[in-house]
């Protein structure tokens, strides 16, 4: 698979679909061409997409794991391409993730349909780039690569009639299936990469993901940014509040 570092200064999501526009008109909260296809349970909707070309590209987040551990259809969308979200610190507070501070409670989602109208061909008859932001500040750190066209993949394979959770996902066979199906679609947590992604930490985080022609031409792009957020665990909070009510007893003792 090969993977692109690159660092820059980040311009915000407002320049950043400005200057797309040009070639794009991004729309929020959207279903996807045909549905979603991982998993089951997973519902449609709120995604950042683009449609040009023949093609549909979408990204979204959505809330991942709760206290009990449960799948979550939860996407906090603020309805301009960005998504919110508070991550309670540490993840271990709660039995809700495996334990690693590179674990979010979030997970981004990408769907890539390269005949979404009949216009488009086959996912092999594109490259691709999903670039993932690891830094949290007002810059950007992408590890970029293409997630489609690579040797074997859990990506879940299908077409534009491919029901609710019915996609295939065969990794043995996954190369010679790109010549077959025109929608690829997968979920993934930040710990997935090698990047520097700290759950705990208050973020923005930057995705774009790009569709390319055989000329290395740009035929459409889409991003989002996800805002991380922490809030104290609720054991902190018992004991931020237990001590302020023992600092206002002394106080009521020495008046």
């Amino acid at each position: 698979m090969r993977i692109i570092k690159a660092s820059m200064v980040s311009i915000g999501l407002g320049l950043l679909l400005l200057t797309q526009s040009a070639i794009a008109t991004v729309m929020y909260d959207q279903n996807v061409t045909s549905d979603v296809i991982f998993g089951s349970g997973n519902a449609n909707g709120a995604f950042t997409v683009d449609r040009q070309n023949g093609i549909e590209l979408g990204l979204r987040a959505k809330l991942r794991f709760d206290e009990f551990n449960n799948p979550q259809n939860i996407f906090n969308s603020n309805g301009d391409g960005t998504y919110q979200f508070d991550n309670i610190a540490p993840p271990t507070g709660f039995d809700f993730a495996p334990g690693s501070l590179a674990t979010a409670i979030w997970n981004f989602e990408w769907s890539i349909n390269s005949n979404f109208d009949g216009n488009g061909g086959t996912l092999d008859s594109l490259s691709y780039l999903l670039e993932i932001d690891f830094d949290p500040s007002a810059s950007t750190n992408f590890l970029g690569f293409d997630p489609v066209n690579v040797p074997n993949s859990d990506n879940a394979l299908g077409d534009n009639s491919t029901a609710n959770g019915d996609g295939l996902v065969d990794s043995g066979n996954y190369a010679s299936l790109l010549s077959v199906y025109n929608l690829a679609q997968n979920s993934w947590n930040m710990e997935f990469a090698t990047g520097d992604f700290i759950s705990t930490e208050v973020g923005i985080y930057d995705f774009v993901l790009t569709a390319f022609g055989p000329q290395d031409e740009v035929l459409a792009r889409t991003s989002m940014q996800v805002i991380n957020t922490t809030v104290a665990e609720p054991q902190t909070l018992l004991i931020m509040l237990l001590s302020l009510a023992g600092l206002a007893w002394v106080r009521r003792q020495r008046s």
